[in-house]
C-alpha cells in the first residue's frame, strides 16, 4: 500500500511540476490549435467564394480548398507541438515514411487523381458529350477526380479510371453519333430518285440532327445492285 501511495505521490508531483513549467505553453498551444481550426475554415470558405466568383470548376475548387484547409490546420498543430517543447522532427520523418509507403501502394489511385485534375483543367470533354474510349461508347454523366462515369443506351453506368481517359485514344462526338449504313437499289431503277427520297426522310426525321446535314449518295456499283451510302447524325442514346 505504501509503495502504491509513493508511486501516486511521485506521479502527482510530476504532473504538478509539468503544469507549473508548461501551463502557459499548454494554454498557448491550445489557443494556436483553436486559431488554426478557425483559420483553416476561413481559408476554405474564402477559396470557395473566390473560385465561384471566377466560375472555376467546383470539383477542382473543392479539392484545392480542402487541401489548403488541411495544410493550414496541420501547420498550426506542428507549431502548437513545438510550443510545448515536443520535437516535431520524428513526426516529420514518420509522416514522410508513411507518405512514401502509401504513395507506392496507391500509385494507381494517385495517378487517377492526377489525371482527374488534368481533365478538369484541360476540359477535353464535358458532361453530356459522347465518348469512345477503350472500345466503350457512352454519354458522360459525371466527371470525378478519380474516375469518369458514362451512360449507354441500356442505361448502364460505365466507370472508367481517369488515367485511362488521359492515356488512351479518346473520340468525342459531343451529343451525337454518326450512323453509317447502305441501301441497295436495282439497276432498273433511277438511283437519283432513291437518293432524293432517302434524303427527304432523313432531313424531316425528328431524331436526326438538324445541325449536321445528312449525306446520301452512290457508294459503289455492286454485282446485282447500286449501293447507296448514308451518313447522318442522331442523339447518342437513339443510335441503335
Amino acid at each position: 500500500m505504501d509503495k502504491e501511495l509513493q508511486t501516486l505521490q511521485k506521479f502527482y508531483t510530476v504532473v504538478i511540476e509539468f503544469l507549473t513549467t508548461y501551463s502557459f505553453q499548454l494554454l498557448g498551444a491550445f489557443l494556436i490549435v483553436v486559431m488554426g481550426w478557425f483559420a483553416s475554415q476561413y481559408i476554405y470558405a474564402l477559396l470557395l467564394r473566390l473560385f465561384e466568383r471566377h466560375h472555376f470548376d467546383m470539383t477542382l475548387a473543392k479539392f484545392v480548398a480542402n487541401v489548403s484547409k488541411i495544410v493550414v490546420f496541420a501547420a498550426m498543430i506542428v507549431i502548437a507541438l513545438g510550443k510545448i517543447g515536443i520535437s516535431i522532427a520524428p513526426f516529420v520523418a514518420a509522416i514522410g515514411a508513411v507518405s512514401l509507403t502509401a504513395g507506392l501502394a496507391l500509385q494507381g489511385s494517385v495517378s487517377n487523381y492526377a489525371a482527374g485534375v488534368l481533365l478538369i483543367i484541360s476540359r477535353p470533354f464535358k458532361v453530356g458529350d459522347t465518348l469512345l474510349v477503350s472500345g466503350v461508347y457512352g454519354v458522360v454523366e459525371e466527371i470525378r477526380l478519380s474516375y469518369t462515369t458514362l451512360c449507354n443506351e441500356d442505361e448502364e453506368l460505365i466507370t472508367i479510371p481517369n488515367k485511362q481517359m488521359i492515356g488512351d485514344i479518346l473520340v468525342n462526338s459531343f451529343e451525337y453519333r454518326v450512323v453509317e449504313s447502305s441501301i441497295g437499289v436495282s439497276y432498273a431503277q433511277d438511283p437519283s430518285v432513291a437518293i432524293e427520297v432517302i434524303y427527304d426522310v432523313l432531313v424531316h426525321h425528328p431524331k436526326v440532327s438538324k445541325t449536321h446535314t445528312p449525306v446520301v449518295g452512290i457508294a459503289k456499283f455492286g454485282d446485282s445492285a447500286i449501293e447507296l451510302g448514308l451518313r447522318y447524325w442522331v442523339p447518342t442514346k437513339h443510335f441503335f
